[in-house]
């Protein structure tokens, strides 16, 4: 399903990616990839890991072009912290 018309607010972005993250990657991560970095579709439910943040999301990109996006690391952080200026 396209999912040009679901886009998250980053709150739900981020409820979302954790919660995936949690269910579905945390139990098939080897000890390999700690400090790996996991890109995440939440609205197709995929994911890519990878040592660089961008080939991770490139991957995960070619495969689901409209895919709304939450990067983690392997150990369940957050891969960066964002924040706005007014």
């Amino acid at each position: 399903m396209p999912a040009t018309d679901v886009l998250h607010t980053k709150e739900e972005l981020a409820r979302l990616g954790i919660e995936f993250f949690d269910r579905r990657v945390r139990p098939s991560l080897r000890p390999e990839d700690g400090g790996k970095f996991v890109a995440i579709d939440t609205v197709a439910g995929a994911f890519e890991i990878d040592e660089d943040d961008y080939a991770a999301v490139t991957r995960l990109l070619a495969n689901h072009p409209d895919a709304d996006v939450w990067l983690m690391r392997a150990d369940g952080t957050p891969a960066y912290r964002l924040r706005s200026i007014r």
